[in-house]
């Protein structure tokens, strides 16, 4: 089941809890000792970083696949992301500068963070707040298979639980891409078995299009209470995406200049079989990005407006989502997960 760790930051005690979650995650991951301490670090000073500058924020720990993934199974990795409605930072450049600090942490600053783990991103708006995310894995600064396309999303549990009922995953077949995020009916460790049930088995539906890796999923989830699934798929050989749901996982796509809705058929995989289903087909080109998000997410919340987003991590971009979409005023009714599909940034000359 996907273990999250959720640690309100507001005060120096917790510090100490983000390190210890970081230290589990790894453990989990089966990172040796050295990227053990390699997390444990990132946790530490991002976490301090949330006290010091912004008076306090949420950190999400968290174990995740690459953001573009292989044929062939990879690794896990432990994702910190950090998230706050602090002032924002007036010079981020400076600020992944290494040994940068302004107050008395531990003095390893943002660039040390960014340099120790495989994938470091950072977003922060004036008056709005500021989100890091950092992945660690097994090896620092491991390459990854080039791709069209790469994915990246953040899972926080209901009132601080142990495990989300949501889940989400990223798999790769030949030329097709496939991401999948699911919503176990209700929340708590029933929910969690239903969107694990639906990771484990997108693993085996990767070479099916969308609407038949779902009727492949209804049967995997039958037995638990049930879910709701949205799958993209992007044909990199035919410059394709293909979309299909079933539930009330919501999905935005981003077409050069305007959001759109895609829908999903009512229902719940695993509960309600569908004979058809419906399958949205259409060009994948470096303007899009897509984002998926279970029902924790506000309704009516507000896509990323930033154009510096859109060349982002896609994690950063999800924990953008969440910032904007919450405060400590309004806090989340659900598990939440929103997981992005973006573009993979030509490199530079």
């Amino acid at each position: 089941m996907p273990r999250v760790w959720d640690i309100p930051v507001h005060d120096s005690t917790r510090v100490r809890d983000a390190r210890v979650a970081a230290e589990s995650a790894a453990a989990l991951a089966g990172l040796d000792e050295p990227r053990t301490a390699a997390a444990a670090l990132v946790a530490t000073e991002l976490a301090t970083n949330l006290l010091k500058h912004a008076q306090g924020g949420q950190l999400l720990i968290d174990l995740v696949g690459p953001a573009v993934p292989a044929d062939n199974a990879s690794g896990l990795l432990v994702q910190i992301a950090a998230i706050d409605h602090g002032p924002g930072m007036a010079d981020v450049d400076a600020a992944l500068r290494d040994g940068y600090t302004t107050t008395r942490s531990l003095g390893a600053g943002l660039g040390t963070c960014r340099r120790i783990a495989d994938d470091f991103g950072l977003h922060s708006a004036p008056g709005r707040g500021t989100v890091a995310v950092a992945r660690v894995g097994a090896l620092p600064g491991n390459t990854a298979p080039a791709a069209a396309a790469r994915a990246g999303g953040v899972n926080a549990p209901f009132a601080g639980a142990d495990y989300s009922g949501d889940a989400w995953a990223w798999a790769r077949s030949g030329d097709r891409l496939t991401l999948m995020l699911a919503d176990g009916l209700g929340h708590g460790p029933e929910a969690a078995r239903a969107s694990s049930a639906a990771v484990q088995a997108l693993h085996r539906a990767a070479h099916l299009p969308p609407a038949e890796a779902l009727v492949h999923l209804d049967s995997a989830l039958r037995g638990t209470r049930g879910a709701a699934v949205a799958v993209a798929q992007i044909d990199t050989r035919a410059g394709l995406l293909r979309f299909a749901g079933v539930g009330n996982i919501g999905a935005r796509l981003y077409e050069g200049d305007r959001w759109r809705s895609l829908l999903s058929r009512p229902g719940i995989v695993g509960v309600h079989r569908h004979a058809t289903l419906r399958e949205d087909r259409m060009p994948w080109a470096a303007d899009r990005l897509l984002v998926l998000h279970s029902d924790g997410l506000p309704s009516r919340w507000t896509p990323p407006a930033d154009p510096g987003l859109l060349s982002a991590d896609p994690a950063v971009v999800a924990a953008v989502t969440v910032r904007d979409a919450s405060s400590s005023a309004r806090p989340v009714r659900d598990d939440t997960a929103v997981v992005v599909l973006a573009p993979t940034p030509p490199e530079g000359p």
